[in-house]
């Protein structure tokens, strides 16, 4: 079982940044692959970011390519999502989320932390 909590969220205008943090307990943080997804209201979940379990391979969604990176620290056992140029459309509740092979989907996911709010003012 992987326990993750994720923090850094918070309210920030158009253009700025913020750093989103993932934090996971349990078992070992390095066999899994790691994902961001984020949810808006009235929308379904969808992919942002996904990392691969030694952090050779990312993998982003178009909307986020170029202004978004993740990383990864398995010796801190945390996963980051850097987040640069912020939009308005960008707000959204960001969640991290650990698979066993890495996945862009949704459905693919294993575990899933409960969420951090990023509000992106005009």
């Amino acid at each position: 079982q992987v326990q993750l909590v994720e923090s850094g969220g918070g309210l920030v205008q158009a253009g700025g940044s913020l750093r989103l943090s993932c934090a996971a307990s349990g078992r070992a943080f390095s066999t899994y692959a790691m994902g961001w997804f984020r949810q808006a209201p009235g929308k379904e979940r969808e992919f942002v970011a996904a990392i691969s379990r030694s952090g050779g391979s990312r993998y982003y969604a178009d909307s986020v390519k170029g202004r978004f990176t993740i990383s990864r620290d398995n010796a801190k056992n945390t996963v980051y999502l850097q987040m640069n140029s912020l939009k308005p459309e960008d707000t959204a509740v960001y969640y991290c989320a650990g698979s066993v092979q890495v996945t862009t989907s949704v459905d693919g996911m294993n575990y899933w932390g409960k969420g951090t709010l990023v509000t992106v003012s005009s």
